[in-house]
């Protein structure tokens, strides 16, 4: 994994010896000595990462911090503040600047490394999700601050810890913002974190009795908590454990005495992120049902019929199980829109959509093949069963009039349908549509309003 990482520092001698680590794990860095400098770099080229001193003359770090996360072009991108300064309130006043983690120096090389190959992988994720929303042609409208990501929905956390006197101070602590459930069983708290929706896993990494490494490790190998953020609750003396539970996957901690503000500060940061996260998990999702979802009726479109139908085929021949497909035309549709406009077309379309997908079992799929063409695929159906349903579909069409112009007027619709079913190895999509098709252009010369199947 490699990574464009920006190091700022006004001191050469610290950029050097950053530069060195970084370098030394095959990251491509580059180096700002000034505030101005690094807002600048960011603004031209794209990065993976920020370094950001403390203590600059001109803009300090935290200045810089706020402008990045300001700027909607950067206001995603990592920053990892380092600082000599080691007081509780300068990591606070770091974090609610918007910096993603606060080291003090001297930093250890393992913490550091870890730190950044942590982010760097979060950075890529969001990136890409990002980029596979975007080429979907819905772009992304989300909110970036905190309180908006967390407004619908006040977040929900889960604490694992058997240690009375810790779990309350910290229960207590984080409850005045979100809602928090309490677990003394790692155990237990596993099956949690997989069933609930969580925005943030606490754990005590000095549990009792349970390892609560494995439990971190547990909780990134299954597929439904792996993205789910971890913050390690530890002792100053275990930070070689600490230094694994990062390499494990751990996304962040604090070392006790545990400060309210800290510890406020850094859950914040976690939700934020997998909420934003999560946004974007959704919007792909919304772009990859839009790719296959006809927008007007919310029937499969062509280009998902095209898979599906192939699919189906060969499962029908392997199992040598039954398939029949129906072609749907609803009867003079072009007369509607010339008499009644492309509005009541566009009514009798989406109710003709509805009650096809009323009167279809789950397992059947239904699409609009173009215009007011439209195709099912019934499987495990002969040719029998397939005539009864594709009568029943044909009455229900025309036995109730359509309502238009907001229901303002109804008008009669009925609709021609062409059977095809399954007949040999030879079979494919191509040739099933054909038959189909040849069987609805029988249907509208025989008066239309009726089902017609391939000849037997």
């Amino acid at each position: 994994m490699t990574a464009r990482i920006l190091v700022v520092d006004d001191i050469a001698a610290n950029v050097r010896l950053l530069e060195a680590r970084l370098t030394a794990e095959y990251f491509i860095v580059e180096t700002a000595t000034s505030g101005q400098m690094a807002l600048d770099m960011v603004a031209r080229a794209p990065f993976d990462l920020v370094l950001l001193d403390v203590m600059m003359p001109g803009l300090d770090g935290f200045e810089v911090c706020r402008r990045i996360r300001a700027n909607p072009l950067t206001a995603q991108l990592p920053v990892i503040m380092i600082t000599a300064l080691d007081q509780t309130s300068d990591r606070v006043r770091g974090l609610e600047a918007g910096a993603d983690d606060f080291l003090t120096k001297p930093v250890s090389d393992v913490q550091l490394i870890t730190r950044v190959k942590s982010l760097v992988r979060l950075k890529l994720l969001s990136d890409e999700l990002t980029l596979r929303a975007n080429q979907g042609g819905t772009g992304l409208d989300l909110p970036l601050g905190y309180a908006e990501l967390t407004a619908a929905a006040p977040p929900r956390l889960l604490l694992v810890d058997d240690r009375r006197s810790s779990y309350e101070r910290i229960a207590m602590t984080l409850a005045t913002e979100a809602t928090v459930e309490l677990e003394t069983s790692a155990q237990e708290a596993t099956f949690r974190a997989a069933e609930g929706n969580y925005d943030l896993v606490l754990v005590n990494l000095s549990l009792a009795e349970f390892d609560a490494l494995r439990l971190c490790s547990l909780l990134r190998s299954i597929e439904r908590t792996r993205t789910l953020p971890i913050l390690l609750i530890t002792e100053p003396d275990e930070m070689a454990r600490l230094e694994r539970g990062l390499d494990l996957g751990v996304n962040d901690y604090l070392i006790r005495p545990v400060d309210r503000q800290e510890l406020l500060a850094r859950a914040r940061t976690q939700i934020r992120r997998k909420r934003y996260t999560d946004r974007l998990r959704d919007s792909v999702q919304q772009t990859l049902e839009l790719a296959v979802i006809d927008a007007l009726t919310g029937l499969h479109n062509r280009r998902y019929l095209d898979g599906h139908l192939a699919n189906a085929i060969e499962r029908a021949l392997t199992r040598s199980t039954d398939l029949a497909l129906l072609i749907l035309d609803i009867d003079f549709f072009k007369k509607i829109n010339d008499s009644h406009g492309h509005d009541a077309g566009d009514a009798v379309l989406r109710e003709f959509s509805q009650r096809v997908a009323r009167n279809l079992r789950s397992v059947d799929l239904a699409c609009r093949y173009g215009g007011e063409e439209f195709v099912i695929i019934m499987p495990e159906t002969d040719r029998q069963l397939a005539l009864l349903v594709a009568e029943r579909l044909r009455s229900k069409i025309a036995d109730e009039p359509f309502a238009i112009q907001g229901g303002a007027r109804f008008i009669d619709v009925t609709v021609s349908i062409g059977l095809a079913c399954l007949e040999s190895p030879a079979d494919n999509a191509a040739t099933l549509l054909k038959r189909a098709d040849d069987a609805l252009y029988r249907a509208k010369a025989q008066g239309r309003n009726r089902v017609v199947p391939t000849a037997a």
